[in-house]
């Protein structure tokens, strides 16, 4: 074995244990902190609970497995957003946009299509599906055309954009609520038909567990193969147990919360099955939102790190001059990343207006406070260069829990702003201060 391959057996007697840990491990220091900082946010909040209400409501099934839900649509949308920030753009209008792309759905599946395929035919909500993703790429294709070769601020696009597609929301549909959805739609918006059940959510926690294991594998013998230096043994066994176990213990957890009663009876009722006297136990399972949202922050980190297009989008954002003589078409790059922006908003609506069963002119307000947000406290810098995808998803989580906390808690709504609007400053502070100790 060569000295390269041996660099991580000593360990430097000079640095703590727990230095000298999460250097065997090459555990990021920024998302141990990110994941400790939602913690203590949910214990905090469990035992406030506890102390105003008489018990504790954060800490439950019940309570995480909606929060997983509600933070799909956000989290899809900060993976996106990670990238218009790191090439140091921003993007005002994936609120607005998310509400005028899931308009343009509802009104199409109610009004259209029925009249086209028949009432209830299956190619309802797949054309649906279709027609949003491609109204949300086209308009964020739209953006970065402006920014890239109009040379207009993306502030100023998006910003304009923000109040553009609001307002053509509430023309579309003259300001009306587009509902009920086509029911096979609705089962992408999560609730008891809309997750996987029991059975269903152990496949997905094992082929989880296989693609962990394989990866650390994978990992270790690319990394001889190109003579990089090696983990220690008990540090991939530690990863191993540890990604496998958060799985596993992610997935006991959303097995836990059942279905309502209501809703058993009338499964029970329309499959001819006897409930017993102590009550019939189904599983909600993996949300199907959820496992969107996994799929693309996997897909999303691929792009961001394996990818001549990820490559690039970093290079740009780290020195967009360098990045434009070496070569980089920056321009078209521009409108790509826009324009998968777009696509990901177009994704985040179906999530949404299927959610809900309907499309409404409110669909998205603020969303782009809680998905920019999101990204900056995940780690991507405002000066660009610098973001991760999990570390998005993760601060899409911990804005998610802010929210629902403080309403389990019984916040008022505009203590509720000022609370989000302190933390979105925190975060661009220890943002500051961290690339300042990095220098």
């Amino acid at each position: 074995m060569t000295t390269s391959q041996n660099s991580h057996q000593g360990a430097d007697p000079s640095l703590s244990p727990f230095a000298r840990f999460i250097k065997a491990t090459e555990i990021d220091t920024r998302l141990l902190g990110m994941v400790g900082a939602m913690l203590v946010i949910w214990l905090g909040f469990h035992l406030v609970g506890a102390y105003v209400n008489g018990q504790g409501a954060f800490l439950t099934p019940r309570n995480l497995w909606n929060l997983s839900v509600q933070t799909a649509s956000i989290g899809i949308m900060a993976c996106g957003m990670v990238l218009i920030i790191v090439t140091r753009h921003i993007d005002l209008s994936v609120g607005s946009v998310l509400g005028f792309t899931a308009m343009v759905m509802g009104i199409a599946q109610a009004r259209i299509l029925p009249d086209i395929f028949g009432l209830g035919s299956p190619l309802i909500w797949i054309v649906t599906c279709l027609i949003g993703l491609a109204v949300g790429t086209l308009i964020g294709a739209f953006h970065g055309w402006l920014v890239a070769y109009r040379g207009i601020p993306a502030f100023i696009v998006t910003l304009g954009g923000l109040l553009v597609w609001r307002g053509g929301s509430f023309l579309l549909a003259r300001g009306e609520t587009i509902s009920p959805l086509d029911p096979t739609f609705n089962l992408i918006g999560g609730g008891p038909y809309g997750s996987v059940g029991a059975t269903g959510s152990w496949i997905v926690g094992l082929l989880a567990c296989a693609f962990i294991l394989w990866k650390i594998v994978a990992g270790r013998k690319n990394r001889e193969h190109h003579g990089f230096a090696q983990r220690p043994v008990w540090a991939e066994a530690f990863l191993a147990v540890l990604g496998c176990g958060l799985v596993i213990g992610a997935t006991l957890l959303v097995n836990a919360y059942p279905w309502p009663k209501g809703i058993v009876a009338q499964y029970a009722t329309a499959n001819n099955i006897t409930v017993p006297e102590t009550g019939l136990f189904i599983s909600h399972g993996w949300a199907i939102p959820v496992l969107i949202l996994i799929a693309v922050g996997i897909v999303m980190t691929v792009v961001s790190t394996r990818t001549r297009f990820g490559r690039y989008v970093f290079a740009m954002g780290g020195n967009p001059d360098a990045a434009e003589l070496s070569g980089i078409n920056t321009k078209v790059m521009t409108v790509k990343i826009f324009a998968l922006m777009g696509f990901l908003t177009g994704l985040s609506a179906i999530v949404a207006s299927a959610r809900l069963n309907s499309a409404t002119n409110a669909l998205g307000t603020l969303d782009e406070l809680y998905v920019i947000a999101a990204a900056v406290i995940g780690g991507t810098s405002l000066a660009g260069g610098v973001g991760t995808i999990y570390g998005a998803i993760i601060g899409a989580v911990v804005m998610q829990s802010l929210q629902t906390g403080m309403v389990l808690i019984g916040f008022d709504a505009a203590l509720q702003n000022i609370v989000v609007g302190s933390v979105l400053v925190f975060a661009v502070w220890v943002d500051i201060i961290y690339r300042k100790r990095a220098k």
